[in-house]
């Protein structure tokens, strides 16, 4: 069986992987090692984006290789997950390149699309020739985007004039389209458009100094005017419980991330632990040391489990995902502070990895929905009572 470890999987999970997805998973990983980790300290540093390593990393066919299919034609949710947690175990931002395309924009172009269109799109999508990202958030709406959306699609006899902007969009300056999510003029419909990145009146700027995700390009983007064909609008989907329903099948990812970068922040810090010395040993005999160790792959066991689960057994609400993301994004937050105070001074150095952890941890904690939003989604659940407005 193809070797890969998996501190922390104390109930086996990755037993469970056939070995076609093993091995798949170890050429993932191998290439990652090899060629991708070597730049990451580097890069971050200067803010530089990924983009480069797209058409690498489809070559490995993670999600099309026949060898992987099911019997129905369809990869295992298990080793889908599996591929989000080896992408995060280097870096988040290696995961969001990828995923962003693979996983976000091509589930809406499934979800949402026509079969003319997903048939036109989807061998382009996969191979990286046909690139996208999501465009919901807005300057002034993050968390409340679904009750103040102010970007409007106006119909017209030719097709859709869309005006408004978003921010913080991934992978946007990256991208041939744009997803764009506009309120209908003057009717109801929350409605989805393909939009050439290159259209009269679409504008990408990078938000800059970030200190997070920083080989992710955020973007703001200005949509004025912009004209877009009625060939370009996604038909099924014509509210938030449609884009809902897209991604109910991807509300486990959030999980994995935390678990896969709570597993690279765990090898940062154990590497290093078993060569630096203090008092005349290494500091990986030190009790104080060994409990951090071990807290870490607690956090690790613990979203691995509710990765696990809730993808063997798909989510049908909307208020679990709450539940999960606050407690993946609280477990990876305590275990990548936990690795980077194992380092010490030397925590705070990029090469040594765990302080890429610590601070993309935080970029974790608030997107998706921060940690009290997500509270208040889930006591509401709990108690009957709204506490979002007064």
């Amino acid at each position: 069986m193809t070797a890969l470890d998996y501190p922390g999987d104390l109930l086996g999970f990755a037993a469970d992987l056939t070995e076609p997805e093993r091995a798949k998973l170890a050429a993932l990983r191998a290439y990652l090692d090899q060629h991708v980790r070597p730049v990451l300290a580097e890069r971050w540093e200067r803010g530089e984006n990924l983009a480069d390593f797209r058409t690498p990393l489809a070559a490995l066919h993670l999600l099309d290789d026949p060898v992987l299919m099911a019997d129905d034609g369809e990869l295992r949710a298990l080793y889908r997950g599996f591929v989000t947690l080896e992408l995060c175990r280097l870096d988040l931002a290696v995961s969001i390149t990828y995923g962003g395309q693979v996983g976000m924009f091509r589930t809406l172009i499934h979800a949402g699309g026509s079969a003319e269109q997903i048939a036109a799109w989807d061998a382009g999508i996969l191979d990286f020739t046909f690139t996208g990202c999501f465009a919901l958030t807005e300057p002034d709406h993050g968390s409340d985007v679904a009750g103040g959306l102010a970007t409007t699609a106006r119909r017209t006899t030719d097709g859709w004039v869309i005006t408004g902007a978003k921010r913080w969009i991934g992978n946007a300056t990256i991208s041939d389209n744009v997803v764009v999510i506009a309120r209908e003029d003057g009717g109801e419909r929350v409605l989805a458009f393909v939009v050439p990145a290159d259209a009269t009146g679409v504008r990408r700027s990078v938000i800059a100094q970030k200190g997070a995700a920083r080989l992710v390009h955020n973007a703001d983007i200005v949509l004025d005017d912009v004209a877009v064909s009625e060939e370009r609008r996604l038909p099924r989907i014509e509210s938030f419980a449609d884009i809902n329903r897209a991604f109910r099948q991807l509300r486990t990812t959030i999980v994995w991330a935390a678990a896969g970068m709570q597993l690279g922040a765990y090898r940062a810090a154990l590497d290093y632990a078993q060569q630096r010395k203090q008092f005349g040993r290494p500091i990986a005999g030190f009790q104080l040391i060994q409990d951090k160790l071990v807290q870490i792959t607690a956090g690790i066991a613990q979203t691995l489990a509710l990765a696990v689960r809730t993808t063997t057994h798909p989510i049908q609400d909307d208020v679990t995902p709450s539940l999960l993301k606050r407690i993946a994004a609280d477990r990876l937050r305590e275990s990548a502070a936990l690795a980077r105070e194992i380092m010490g001074g030397d925590g705070l150095l990029l090469g040594n990895d765990a302080m890429r952890f610590f601070a993309d941890a935080e970029a974790v904690y608030t997107f998706e929905g921060t940690r009290e939003m997500n509270t208040l989604i889930v006591g509401r659940a709990l108690t009957g009572r709204s506490a979002f407005t007064r």
